[in-house]
């Protein structure tokens, strides 16, 4: 475990970016230096992750280890703090992510061309299609794009140059509804909110709690013998 540690630690020194000089401490021998050292690499990557740090406890647990004294908190104790700390970190992140996402569907209402539904799906035609509409146990054929609300892409069958069957109940609610508004032929513009996509779980490259955007083509219905072997879903990188 210790030579473990050691490893990491040492990795973490290599990578560390350079720190200005600022503290008093006195560096004059080599293993003050190594211990002021890991002092700034570990400090890096805990302010990265907790804001505020009580030093005096910090070191203690460093000088328990070291002087081989008991610990102040069992195992058990410190597992459970530590999850009780990254639940709440988990709990912050979706929140804010959601807050995230209610403000731009909030703002992206308000734009020209875009409607929203009793749902809190919005969506913007961009080419209405002349052809029937599906239903929700219908397999459709489209064409699409989907990108985060920064515009970041995670998934388009344009780039795969191949379109995509699905059965229209079994992928997202904001597909499923968005997707029987538009008659085929059609291409529209789809804003789902984070509860009509993939929720606080997220999917793949695809965050917890976040807003998404499509551009979808409606190709066609699929009919009988003419659906493909294996019904592809929309993917997330």
């Amino acid at each position: 475990m210790k030579k473990r540690l050691l490893a990491c630690a040492l990795s973490l020194a290599v990578a560390a970016p350079a720190f200005a000089a600022s503290s008093s401490v006195k560096l004059d021998d080599e293993n003050a230096k190594l211990s002021y050292s890991f002092g700034l690499v570990l400090g890096e990557q805990l302010s990265g992750h907790v804001d505020k740090l009580d030093y005096d406890a910090f070191l203690a647990g460093i000088k328990d280890i070291y002087s081989k004294n008991d610990p102040a908190m069992t195992q058990d104790e410190v597992r459970n703090t530590i999850q009780a700390f990254q639940k709440k970190q988990m709990e912050t992140m979706m929140s804010e992510a959601k807050a995230k996402s209610d403000a731009f569907m909030k703002a992206n209402a308000k734009k020209d061309g875009v409607k929203t539904t009793d749902s809190g799906l919005q969506y913007k035609v961009i080419k209405e299609g002349k052809g029937p509409k599906p239903k929700a146990t219908d397999t459709v054929r489209v064409n699409y794009r989907g990108t985060l609300t920064d515009g970041t892409e995670f998934d388009s069958s344009y780039k795969r140059n191949e379109p995509v069957e699905f059965p229209l109940n079994a992928v997202i609610p904001g597909w499923t509804e968005g997707l029987q508004l538009m008659p085929v032929g059609s291409k529209y513009e789809l804003y789902i909110p984070p509860e009509l996509g993939y929720g606080p779980g997220g999917a793949g490259s695809i965050p917890p709690n976040a807003a998404l955007v499509f551009e979808v083509e409606l190709l066609d219905i699929v009919k009988g013998d003419d659906k493909a072997p294996a019904a592809a879903k929309p993917k997330t990188k």
